[in-house]
């Protein structure tokens, strides 16, 4: 997918025309919603994560469904489902962000390098970037994570070794591109090295490029440590995370739907809200778009 073209700066009045969207205000209203509970869970949950209410569960020990006390229930332990979803919207951002982050460091890079310098440096990088584009990201990532010990931070180093690929590939694409234009050689003939060259020149020429894969590589993350929690090689229980709440609930999905299905709509409008905004960005940065608003 090509993003935009790099050779142009983003307009100045771009966080304007992203705001004219309607799309991207709804998938940011999402994102600013998630953000929040999260932040301020621990103010707004009614109880902590891992609190067993005594009132938690029926006479015949099942969850309770949604009520005065407990808004959206409370799960097969007597946990109040409302403070844990909060709580774990911290998980799948901070995973999200972390992540993320390190796969578009580790995407860029090596997209970057081999761009640039091309040649056999890029040949062996791009061949190996290829390699681990053939293993599917979801079963490399249960390899992965059943070498380790699951946790947060161990979860968001597997997805992000798993997710580094396809960013490499556009800015390997967007370099390569680059590095033949005019105003390079331009740069070289002055005498330009090749640090202030890939500083100075191409990296700020990448950041709309980046920016945009950025945003759209979160729903990915997201999705992601939900599937592997859910497969229970993700974030480990009793630390709240949207996929083991589905995973350690899912036998009352007949009798208790709620606990799958109000965990399960949070997921999929994070990742919807984090697409909307990232192609909404893919279009207001790029500059054959400008004038179509």
């Amino acid at each position: 997918m090509t993003v935009l073209s790099a050779a142009d700066a983003p307009p100045q009045g771009a966080l304007s025309r992203l705001l004219r969207r309607k799309l991207a205000l709804f998938g940011l209203a999402i994102i600013v919603l998630v953000v929040a509970g999260a932040v301020f869970a621990p103010w707004i949950a009614p109880f902590a994560p891992n609190d067993q209410m005594f009132d938690g569960l029926t006479l015949e020990g099942a969850p309770m469904p949604p009520d005065g006390k407990f808004l959206l229930g409370t799960d097969l332990l007597g946990r109040d489902l409302f403070s844990r979803l909060l709580y774990g919207a911290q998980t799948s951002l901070i995973i999200g962000v972390v992540a993320n982050g390190l796969a578009l460091v580790i995407g860029t890079l090596v997209g970057i390098t081999a761009g640039f310098y091309r040649g056999w440096i890029g040949g062996i990088l791009m061949r190996f970037t290829d390699l681990m584009m053939a293993f599917p990201a979801l079963l490399l990532a249960i390899c992965l994570a059943a070498l380790f010990q699951p946790s947060l931070w161990i979860v968001a180093l597997v997805i992000a070794l798993v997710n580094w690929v396809q960013t490499a590939r556009v800015i390997f694409t967007e370099t390569s591109s680059l590095a033949t234009r005019d105003f390079i050689a331009a740069e070289r003939t002055l005498g330009a090295g090749n640090a202030r060259i890939l500083f100075r020149h191409i990296l700020p020429h990448l950041l709309p490029t980046i920016i945009v894969w950025g945003t759209l590589g979160i729903s990915t993350t997201v999705l992601l440590e939900a599937t592997l929690s859910f497969l229970g090689i993700g974030v480990q229980p009793p630390t709240p995370s949207w996929g083991n709440i589905i995973f350690e609930n899912q036998t009352y999905f007949q009798s208790a739907p709620w606990l799958v299905f109000i965990p399960g709509a949070a997921i999929i409008l994070l990742a919807l809200a984090f697409n909307l905004v990232g192609d909404a960005l893919r279009d207001v940065l790029d500059p054959t778009q400008r004038g179509r608003d």
